[in-house]
């Protein structure tokens, strides 16, 4: 008997901590109130069913159970795949929230970034900049990896890497703290969207869905027009003292805190001139 009520104890243990988890990693409300519903009738399930011999009950509840699963796994599809690549290349601490979550950047690195934004959108040139912030990415992560740079960040090299005559021009500049990982980088697609974003929106998007602690700044080749896309959203356009203030938000506090109040702050804005780049 001492023995059944061990195993109950922590089975109950692990199932609040696993639920624990979950909720840790949901910022968005409405997602929020979808996971706690699905957890209910689970719960509700699991004590329909060790408590109580009601066959009828039990079989209906398992029915409504295994179809809101199928539902969400159509709803929550690029949460779950970002989800399985975790667990698949063993990061388990991005997943579980390591100390690189809560990278901060100095006054002067948002500076410099956003000093190259604002120059290359005044020279309308395209650009593309991934800041980890966090997700620990890697040359696997990209279409892609481009060419190792590993430099400290300023802006006068970001203006080079995305001269129109360089070789990297087209790809995305990867950054991690105050330095330049690599450059000319192929970022996976979205697939929100492509009627009105271009490429570099779309990949912007792309990496952010799949990695929550990464941020993209978009910098247009057609119109010079500043975006930031942050958890597979884009605001957009906005300028480079919005822009400023949206990157020292999010690059000077953790970012599970930040990203939710970002997302929250602006919807996502649409620019049909800003169609293709």
């Amino acid at each position: 008997m001492a023995v059944l009520q061990l195993r109950l104890l922590i089975d109950v243990l692990c199932a609040s901590a696993l639920g624990f988890l979950l909720f840790t990693r949901v910022n968005e409300q409405r997602t929020l109130w979808l996971l706690r519903g699905y957890l209910f009738l689970v719960a509700l399930a699991w004590f329909v069913k060790r408590f109580f011999n009601l066959p009828l009950t039990s079989t209906l509840v398992d029915a409504l159970v295994l179809a809101c699963s199928l539902s969400l796994a159509i709803l929550w599809q690029g949460e779950l795949r970002r989800l399985m690549e975790l667990l698949g290349t063993g990061r388990l601490a991005v997943l579980l929230g390591n100390p690189q979550s809560k990278l901060r950047a100095t006054a002067s690195t948002v500076a410099q970034l956003t000093d190259a934004a604002g120059r290359l959108s005044k020279s309308r040139r395209g650009a593309l900049i991934v800041v980890d912030l966090g997700s620990d990415l890697r040359p696997e992560d990209f279409l892609n990896p481009g060419v190792t740079v590993d430099a400290q960040l300023s802006s006068e090299l970001l203006l080079n890497l995305f001269a129109s005559d360089t070789p990297l021009h087209d790809g995305a500049v990867v950054l991690k703290g105050n330095r330049i990982l690599s450059a000319g980088v192929i970022l996976p697609l979205s697939r929100q969207g492509i009627s009105r974003y271009g490429t570099r929106h779309l990949a912007a998007l792309g990496i952010t869905e799949r990695f929550d602690r990464c941020i993209c700044v978009v910098v247009s080749e057609e119109t010079g027009t500043l975006s930031l896309a942050n958890q597979g959203k884009l605001e957009r356009p906005i300028t480079s003292s919005r822009l400023q203030d949206l990157l020292t938000e999010l690059m000077a506090a953790p970012v599970s805190s930040a990203s939710a109040k970002t997302g929250s702050s602006r919807s996502v804005k649409n620019a049909s001139q800003d169609s293709s780049l």
